[in-house]
């Protein structure tokens, strides 16, 4: 059985990578929502182990001792992080995994060693992303020039990925998501374990 791929997604807010993530989800069967582990209580309408893993906080330490996380960050007084080992499962079961993360949790990511492609996705023009945001109607004037001054700074980071896939058209998007997916699986260090290769001569 091949290995699953692990897809890192991350964009500046209001490039669409949650309407993009969802409907990449919808259109690959094989394809599974990394749940991440965290210490804040959970809310009546959450499942554990599907909403997210929810641990206390001794736990989620301890774990981070054991390199448990491939990435884990505290946000309002509560921890998060992506398991290392539901992750490993997936993978191990030819199950590919998409984590839609933020840039300074992708640089965790890509230091665990972990083997897994790294996709930007961004909006045509910065222009465009201040719209969005404007659209959206839910920051104050300040939240939104605070968003914009944070995308500025993870654009910096874009040579860190390995595709940057631009967010003018949903259903463009997602097949260009769909298209690395494709490529990925077909690698050649992924293939050489299909049987005609058994047969090759080595010096």
């Amino acid at each position: 059985m091949k290995r699953g791929i692990l897809m890192i997604l991350s964009a500046p807010a209001g490039a669409g990578k949650d309407t993009v993530c969802e409907q990449l989800l919808k259109q690959v069967p094989d394809l599974r929502y990394s749940v991440s582990a965290t210490t804040r209580p959970m809310r009546g309408y959450e499942i554990d182990g599907q909403s997210y893993f929810f641990l206390t906080r001794e736990d989620f330490e301890a774990k981070i001792n054991e390199n448990g996380f491939l990435e884990h960050v505290e946000y309002a007084n509560h921890l998060y992080g992506t398991p290392r080992v539901f992750v490993e499962e997936q993978l191990e079961k030819g199950i590919s995994v998409i984590l839609k993360i933020e840039v300074v949790g992708a640089t965790q990511v890509k230091a665990s060693g972990i083997d897994g492609v790294f996709v930007f996705l961004v909006p045509p023009n910065f222009s465009d992303l201040e719209a969005r945001l404007r659209k959206r109607g839910s920051e104050s004037e300040s939240e939104i020039q605070e968003r914009l001054r944070i995308a500025r700074q993870e654009l910096t980071n874009v040579t860190m990925y390995d595709y940057v896939v631009v967010n003018d058209d949903v259903e463009h998007a997602v097949e260009q998501m769909r298209s690395i997916l494709m490529a990925e699986k077909r690698r050649r260090d992924k293939m050489l374990d299909l049987e005609i290769f058994k047969h090759r001569e080595m010096n």
